[in-house]
């Protein structure tokens, strides 16, 4: 019976590509036969979300690109044509101007979901890492594909940005000349960043996502609980508190893309500016390299990380400073083995290197390190239990105190600057750092709840 069965799966067609790629066990493996935990709640979502709209963002740019130029000249003229005269071309355009927003909206939804829940932590490092990557790789998408347009706030937008990179000793301007291919944003530049927005980051992106996802069927996804399901199995070798992602959660995250393509829909139809949030009215004027506009603001999923660049002044630097020696103090009175000499010796380093050089460097060097951070959480984190759910209450207060100050960033790098938003800023800039840098000495502390040997479910 059983080489009767064999002979029944593996005859037809399905069964000729079988015996040549291995499409039915693959989908065993990782839809039909991978058990997910069944305590899944709404936040679980945002994940398949993220999917969905990197397919829209590849399938409109792929429309978008047969007859976008890449040409200074051309390329604001090309991409007013694509709106008016291109059949559905106007469509196309707000599917991937709105795309570009709610992939931000997603994935930062779905990064706070791993940090309520503690989905970094072993064993899930490698998935989480694999995920900040894919982050990375989407503020580089995002901010090549920002400049083509050639629109007045894309073109300035670009030209602040590589600018950035000139504050970088000794190999700024060299680097920022190569960013740019000329001493200024030009066709050149244009050309470069359409070839990195439509081929290189892409590929890196998709295998950055297919690594996660892969990684991720591994090991296992976590749990509302934080419960590793595969603890505890049945005498047929399936977790007990497991069900199959198809059809339970196939049919649960369809739900979900239904109520985001409404909302999706509403945007594009009724709001594709989103009130200048997701498309600027400078945008709509075309690059002009002898006129700045009044004021030049990325879009913004980038405002909060904005917002820290430019709240690093002087006197920021100096507070950074003091912060920096005293952390190298509590390394050496605190810490242990070779990180007791070794930790000071690095902040007396930091700190010289820090009074020859100017803000304007340390400015970038807090941007990037407020995106790098996130890829040391599941090392920082020294919490005996991962979720949320069971941790104590000043645990929740902090979370909510760190997200409350990345909001203001966000919303503050939106703003024109002036002293109160700049003091504001580096406020919660400082909030941000301290969240990571003092996770190893309260994360450990307070009174846990022990968590339940099995997940809480509720049918519905």
């Amino acid at each position: 019976m059983a080489t009767a069965d064999k002979e029944v799966e593996t005859s037809g067609l399905t069964g000729w590509i079988d015996r040549r790629f291995p499409m039915t066990s693959t989908w065993k493996k990782h839809v039909s036969e991978y058990y997910a935990p069944k305590n899944f709640n709404f936040w679980y979502f945002f994940g398949s979300l993220a999917l969905l709209v990197l397919v829209n963002q590849i399938v409109t740019g792929i429309f978008l690109t047969m007859n976008y130029k890449p040409d200074a000249t051309l390329a604001f003229a090309s991409v007013e044509y694509i709106m008016r005269e291109v059949p559905w071309g106007w469509l196309i355009r707000y599917m991937h101007s709105t795309g570009a927003s709610m992939f931000f909206v997603v994935v930062y939804l779905h990064m706070f979901r791993g940090l309520m829940y503690g989905s970094y932590r072993k064993p899930r490092e490698l998935v989480w890492i694999f995920g900040c990557a894919i982050f990375l790789c989407l503020m580089a998408e995002a901010f090549f594909g920002y400049l083509l347009p050639w629109g007045q706030m894309s073109f300035w937008g670009a030209q602040v940005i590589v600018n950035l990179f000139s504050a970088i000793p000794f190999i700024g301007p060299d680097l920022s000349l190569w960013i740019r291919g000329d001493y200024v944003v030009s066709d050149v530049t244009l050309n470069r960043f359409f070839a990195f927005h439509v081929i290189a980051i892409p590929l890196v992106l998709i295998g950055l996502v297919v690594a996660h996802l892969v990684a991720l069927h591994e090991v296992g996804s976590n749990n509302p609980d934080g419960i590793e399901i595969k603890a505890k199995k049945g005498p047929d070798g399936i977790p007990l508190d497991g069900i199959p992602f198809h059809p339970y959660y196939s049919v649960h995250d369809f739900m979900g893309v239904c109520v985001f393509l409404l909302i999706f829909a509403a945007i594009i139809f009724f709001a594709p500016e989103m009130g200048g949030y997701f498309l600027e009215a400078n945008n709509f004027v075309p690059a002009n390299p002898l006129q700045t506009p009044p004021e030049i603001a990325p879009v913004w999923y980038f405002t909060a990380f904005y917002a820290m660049l430019r709240a690093t002044t002087d006197p920021f630097k100096i507070v950074l400073m003091i912060v920096i020696a005293l952390l190298g103090l509590l390394a050496l009175v605190k810490g242990r083995g070779k990180w007791r000499l070794g930790l000071p010796v690095l902040a007396v380093l930091v700190l010289i290197f820090m009074a020859l050089t100017e803000s304007k460097f340390w400015g970038v060097v807090v941007m990037g390190t407020a995106v790098v951070s996130l890829f040391f959480l599941p090392w920082l984190d020294r919490s005996p239990v991962k979720s949320i759910r069971y941790r104590p209450l000043f645990h929740k207060v902090f979370y909510a105190i760190f997200i409350l100050a990345f909001l203001m960033l966000g919303f503050l790098g939106t703003r024109p600057p002036s002293p109160a938003a700049t003091l504001i800023a580096q406020i919660c800039a400082l909030i941000y750092f301290a969240f990571f840098l003092g996770m190893p000495f309260w994360t450990p502390r307070g009174k846990f709840r022990t968590p339940p040997e099995r997940v809480h479910y509720k049918p519905h």
